[in-house]
């Protein structure tokens, strides 16, 4: 497989996984413990993280060298950002059409996230060390 196309079917791959798991824990909070889908979705986005994180690591970005806690952590802060612009437009979406299923809500906000985490994860997670006495152009 090219690079090219393991790189795109793999931020392919760990955006559906991620956006899976965060359907899945969002159903069974809401469904199995009543909770509000408002509540809910925090502890479903934290869960797909780390299904995003391990992905992308090592398909997407085919990062050689041991995770590491400093990695996982940039990891956590492009998605959070990226899961607040998911996480306004999806309560936007709710408050709009308070009938619409909250997994709904949740798949029409995902367009600019995924903008979002692309460009932090590509330049600043999983960004290849420059080597020394070169410079970036």
């Amino acid at each position: 497989m090219s690079g090219r196309v393991r790189h795109i079917g793999g931020f392919i791959l760990g955006g559906v996984a991620a956006l899976l798991v965060d359907l899945a824990v969002l159903e069974l909070l809401t469904r199995g413990f009543s909770l509000s889908p408002f509540i809910a979705r925090l502890p479903a986005i934290a869960v797909a993280m780390v299904a995003s994180w391990l992905i992308n690591r090592t398909i997407t970005f085919a990062v050689e060298t041991p995770p590491t806690l400093a990695e996982f952590a940039k990891f956590a802060a492009v998605s959070w950002v990226a899961q607040a612009v998911n996480y306004s437009a999806f309560a936007l979406i709710l408050l709009a059409f308070p009938s619409l299923p909250p997994a709904a809500a949740v798949i029409l906000g995902c367009g600019p996230a995924v903008a979002v985490a692309y460009a932090g994860f590509r330049f600043g997670v999983f960004r290849k060390p420059t080597p020394a006495g070169t410079s970036r152009s």
